[in-house]
């Protein structure tokens, strides 16, 4: 029962990040997804709905990097990844859409690495 709690929790404080947070073309929304094994993002434009760039734990040229490392630190290279991506698109501004999820661990390791990569939120 009390998984259950905790994942309708987590999508209510998503409903309510949600309610305030939308992506535009000039700055799309950089949603992240945390599962127990996996971490995924996108950017994505809300006024026609379309995913710009995504990136995540599963992607096959990021399964040889992730060997050996954390979760959080795979997380960082989702991050930095994500960016470039984001960037070779000509996405530099994004809002941050943390999921629901708090600012800390994986969460917080994707949009430091991010940022770090040259998006700005």
């Amino acid at each position: 029962m009390a998984r259950k709690d905790t994942r309708l929790a987590r999508e209510r404080r998503h409903a309510r990040i949600r309610a305030k947070v939308t992506g535009t073309m000039t700055r799309p929304r950089l949603c992240v997804f945390r599962s127990l094994k996996c971490i995924y993002a996108q950017v994505i434009d809300d006024s026609v709905g379309h995913t710009l760039a995504s990136a995540s734990t599963l992607d096959p040229e990021m399964r040889d990097k992730m060997r050996g490392k954390t979760k959080t630190e795979g997380a960082g290279l989702i991050g930095a990844l994500l960016a470039q991506r984001a960037l070779n698109k000509g996405i530099s501004q994004v809002v941050f859409d943390r999921g629901g999820y708090k600012y800390h661990g994986r969460v917080k390791a994707l949009a430091e690495a991010a940022r770090e990569a040259g998006l700005e939120f």
